[in-house]
């Protein structure tokens, strides 16, 4: 067995679709986070990693931004990836033809649609907004691109006029329209009742983008499928602005434990791709991060040790390499004599039952000095209890 979880999941008769798609923007919203700016190398070997995860779709970055930008996207498209590669554009043909310039197979192209960013940002009327939106899907769809329409801001737009927008680009031929959570301001019943709204009138896929300003994102991720979206954005550890996005290695794990729905993607692939888009962004893993904090899969305290050395999933809810961890069993002030004899036998050394306790005894005593037990302290510990040099 590598997972048990409630059986009271299955009291829901909500269930997943048979086919989603993840579209990962961790080289294009995650390069957003304050002070990130992957290499051409990062981001090559981030993609790469995206790809043997099986992601469907990669966002590889924003053309227009630069040159060095535009020539990182077009490697990255033509690089040979199973996956999707998508160019994020504003609704301008100069930027669609930065996008195109880069051998892209589609565009995210976004504008705002809320009236504090028609008013504020774009100093826009509503009806300009949909004409910018019938622009750029025309121009787009007559490359033969893939186009997504994104309205930034959804959120936080009237519905009706959602409707009105998505509608011309679903009229122009897009093949899909994203609903912009960009401030992260949406609960997840808020989500459920504008997905299921804008199904009842879009007949194009439609996906969620959501942030993660009040720890949402994730789960608003799981409401917005729930209630009829067909894609979903994501980022590598949640990085992105602010707080970030949906976490896709949250999102990948609690969709195929939690709701059993695997859609193929190769999870022992996840801490790797973890580490490699932490090492590149400076940004650490904290200890504590579900799925790929350092702490998911190490047990201190005897009562959970005793229970982990005989049956895993006493205290895990999948087992580690799964996602590509380790378990590991650590000694400190809540260690009992099975973990310290669990350490022994990994250690190879062999001690009596007395001096066993000795040694439990003191491997409490220094952690509350403040000393942390690696493997050296504990053999230093056996070596002063032990009889046996």
């Amino acid at each position: 067995m590598q997972y048990f979880i409630s059986h009271y999941n299955k009291e829901s008769e909500l269930t997943f679709p048979d086919d989603i798609t993840i579209y990962d923007t961790t080289l294009r919203d995650g390069e957003q986070t304050p002070g990130v700016c992957f290499s051409f190398d990062d981001k090559m070997e981030i993609a790469r990693k995206l790809d043997q995860f099986k992601i469907h779709q990669i966002e590889a970055g924003f053309p227009i931004v630069s040159e060095k930008e535009k020539e990182t996207v077009k490697a990255i498209a033509n690089e040979g990836l199973d996956a999707t590669i998508l160019g994020l554009t504003r609704t301008k043909p100069g930027d669609i033809d930065a996008a195109l310039d880069c051998d892209v197979d589609g565009i995210i192209t976004f504008v705002g649609t809320s009236d504090i960013h028609l008013d504020h940002k774009m100093h826009i009327t509503r009806q300009d907004a949909i004409n910018l939106c019938e622009t750029a899907v025309d121009y787009a769809k007559d490359h033969g691109l893939f186009v997504a329409f994104s309205a930034e801001d959804a959120t936080r737009t009237d519905i009706e006029f959602l409707k009105r927008i998505y509608g011309k680009a679903q009229e122009c031929g897009a093949d899909r329209v994203h609903i912009a959570d960009t401030t992260g301001a949406i609960t997840p019943q808020g989500i459920d009742y504008l997905v299921r709204e804008l199904v009842k009138d879009i007949k194009i896929d439609l996906a969620v983008h959501l942030h993660n300003d009040f720890g949402l994102a994730v789960i608003n991720s799981i409401t917005g499928v729930l209630a009829g979206a067909k894609a979903v954005s994501t980022t590598v550890n949640g990085i992105g602005e602010r707080a970030g996005n949906a976490s896709l290695e949250e999102l990948i794990m609690a969709m195929k434990i939690l709701y059993g729905k695997d859609y193929g993607f190769k999870t022992k692939y996840i801490k790797e791709l973890s580490d490699l888009v932490s090492n590149a962004s400076g940004l650490p893993i904290p200890y504590n991060k579900p799925i790929v904090g350092n702490n998911v899969f190490r047990h201190e305290s005897g009562i959970h040790v005793d229970a982990v050395i005989e049956e895993p999933l006493c205290y895990e809810p999948y087992l580690p390499e799964l996602v590509g961890q380790k378990r590991q069993l650590v000694l400190g002030k809540h260690s009992g004599c099975r973990a310290v004899r669990a350490k022994l036998n990994e250690c190879e050394l062999d001690v009596s039952d007395e001096e066993l306790i000795e040694i439990v005894k003191q491997v409490k005593k220094s952690r509350e000095e403040g000393k942390y037990i690696n493997d050296q302290v504990f053999k230093d510990i056996v070596k002063k209890i032990s009889k046996k040099e």
